[in-house]
């Protein structure tokens, strides 16, 4: 079977470091261009846009794209490779806001093309094997832990402080698509304190309270974090009602549960996600998930906003 020919719109960190590997490791997709204005060089040998309409209009029986701009014109970007007959995907956060995810999503059925929004840690082994252990279950307590170093990670992006850029909540989707992946039932957010660098339009910590809506002595909390360095903390432990006990860390690749062996999964979270991608393309489906999106977004609708120190690179 011929591979599916996909380009990259936007080649920063994540595109280099992710997706561009994974599309060559993989045995159904070619990457054949790049748009990226005037960043990072593409791999060696691979035509380069300055913009993506041009790439649209030259590279011959495009397939797909995969769109890893920052979140904010990823609408429009889908939007008109969708009108030009092309499948999207889209790292997360998809769009920039819940209403234009669902929008791609309509534009996509009417263009009888496919769109996949990725959360790349629900494609951990050790994510879907914890969904697994909780299927049928009730959670009694929750605790989320999400801190790293922005520094490190998003070393410079001055946009992803900006309004509109979703500070620490760009990393704490992760841990937000992970709950909605795992939970065996309906997870809300019931408050939030939102911390703001005093310089700086969006959160680079958070605090979170969760509920389920079912259980008067249920306690679901989180702790997103932006300004740890060291060793990094990304993890979730869940207690339900039958006394299971259940930790994931790492981001989601390492799961223990109840004492037992602890598993491992494979690093391979991106290149689950173009096997999944294949299989859409294959059966012309397309995946549009919002419940992490709106997650975030009642999170900034309920918080209260705590002003804290300025914030500089």
């Amino acid at each position: 079977m011929a591979k599916y020919k996909i380009a990259i719109i936007g080649f920063g960190k994540i595109a280099q470091d992710q997706h561009a590997p994974a599309i060559q490791a993989s045995p159904n997709f070619e990457l054949v261009a790049i748009s990226n204005g005037a960043g990072s060089p593409p791999p060696a040998g691979l035509p380069s846009f300055q913009t993506y309409p041009e790439m649209l209009q030259k590279v011959a029986d495009l397939d797909a794209v995969a769109i890893c701009t920052p979140p904010g014109p990823r609408r429009v970007i889908a939007a008109d490779c969708l009108v030009a007959g092309k499948n999207v995907l889209l790292e997360k956060p998809p769009a920039g806001s819940v209403a234009e995810v669902t929008d791609i999503a309509h534009r996509a059925q009417a263009a009888k093309k496919v769109a996949f929004a990725t959360y790349h840690a629900q494609h951990n082994a050790a994510v879907k094997k914890a969904a697994d252990a909780l299927s049928g279950k009730q959670v009694k307590t929750l605790a989320v832990t999400w801190k790293e170093d922005v520094r490190h990670w998003h070393p410079g992006q001055d946009w992803i402080l900006q309004a509109g850029g979703f500070g620490i909540f760009d990393p704490g989707i992760n841990a937000l698509s992970i709950l909605t992946r795992i939970a065996p039932e309906p997870i809300f957010i019931d408050g939030a304190e939102l911390f703001f660098p005093a310089n700086r339009e969006a959160p680079i910590a958070a605090n979170l309270k969760f509920s389920t809506g079912l259980r008067p002595d249920e306690q679901l909390v989180g702790a997103l974090d932006w300004r740890q360095t060291g060793e990094q903390t990304w993890e979730i432990d869940i207690e339900t009602t039958d006394g299971l006990k259940l930790k994931l860390s790492k981001g989601g690749a390492h799961l223990e549960i109840n004492g037992q062996p602890p598993f491992d999964g494979p690093p391979d979270e991106y290149l689950d996600i173009y096997r999944e991608f294949a299989t859409l393309l294959d059966t012309s489906q397309s995946k549009v998930e919002a419940s992490p999106y709106q997650l975030v977004a009642d999170a900034f609708m309920l918080g209260k906003r705590t002003q804290v120190e300025a914030f500089d690179w």
